[in-house]
């Protein structure tokens, strides 16, 4: 079945993803100074924090804009997995953000350095967490649109945290002198970085490696399948995902031989189709089906499934 996809939700949003990305360069780069001028752990963890997202915000938007272009012989998918390909990218850089939040963090905690400002690290703590919040409104009204959208939403949700996180730590160094509470605060930015890495490298692990869409059980399918009128056999059966929200699927599929004397093949088709699209819970708008007669199967070279 060859579904065109809809790519009106990746034009429709690049604008909200480039007012985010804007946004988070700007409290980056407002975040670094500040780390340097004041030494805070805390600052210069959520600073980390902001480039990898502004990384994951630049990767989402490119995304977007090269889901637009049209598949070509060479690219028969177009480049619907680079936002699979930057997704892995941008989690590698969270853990290893992460890593160094830790490792940092408890060298700290033994030889804690001096804080010079806790008046600017409050102050870009504010700043951080007002830019934050801009964010989140430029991307709160599309975060349900696919997953690149939901993903970036959470990178700001995220960020708004680490702000936080710095805001606290400048209030507590301020009011008890208590200087431990920055790597402390570092390290809490970590914990919220180093799960979502993880789960970052887990589904595009699970996308690169093709493997059956979660959700999705192929045995269900075949058995399915096999309740269709005149299916005698379902092989060959695999699913994969090309990218977000692109789940496809393929079999040989034997029919009896009057399907193919009376014409009845086209109408198979047709009913195969939609039965895969709409019975099971991971829609699959885009298969393909191999119709095949009794015996068709022996003159194969094997089977896979």
């Amino acid at each position: 079945m060859s579904a065109g996809h809809d790519h009106g939700s990746a034009a429709s949003h690049r604008g909200r993803l480039a007012v985010a990305f804007a946004i988070t360069v700007t409290i980056l780069v407002a975040e670094v100074i500040g780390a340097v001028w004041t030494g805070s752990l805390a600052l210069l963890v959520d600073a980390g924090h902001m480039l990898t997202d502004a990384a994951g915000l630049l990767m989402a938007l490119v995304a977007a804009s090269l889901a637009l272009r049209p598949p070509t012989p060479a690219r028969t998918w177009g480049f619907r997995r680079a936002e699979v390909l930057a997704a892995g990218a941008q989690a590698t850089v969270l853990l290893g953000v992460g890593v160094y939040a830790f490792v940092e963090g408890v060298r700290r905690l033994y030889d804690p350095p001096e804080i010079s400002s806790t008046g600017v690290l409050l102050f870009f703590g504010i700043v951080g967490l007002a830019g934050n919040i801009a964010s989140m409104l430029a991307l709160s009204s599309g975060r349900n649109a696919n997953l690149n959208m939901r993903a970036a939403f959470l990178e700001v949700v995220n960020d708004a945290l680490g702000s936080v996180a710095v805001i606290v730590s400048a209030v507590v160094i301020a009011t008890t002198g208590w200087v431990r509470i920055d790597a402390i605060a570092g390290m809490l930015i970590a914990a919220l970085i180093v799960p979502r890495a993880i789960t970052i490298l887990r589904q595009a692990g699970h996308i690169l490696l093709e493997s059956t869409p979660k959700g999705l059980d192929l045995d269900d399918v075949r058995a399915h399948l096999l309740t269709v009128p005149h299916v005698q056999d379902v092989h060959d059966l695999h699913a994969s995902t090309i990218a977000t929200g692109l789940p496809v699927l393929t079999a040989h599929v034997v029919l009896d031989d009057e399907c193919f004397t009376d014409g009845h093949a086209a109408e198979m088709l047709a009913s195969l189709q939609d039965c895969v699209a709409a019975h099971f819970t991971v829609s699959i708008e885009h298969s393909t089906f191999q119709l095949q007669p009794p015996g068709h199967a022996e003159r194969e070279h094997a089977a896979h499934a």
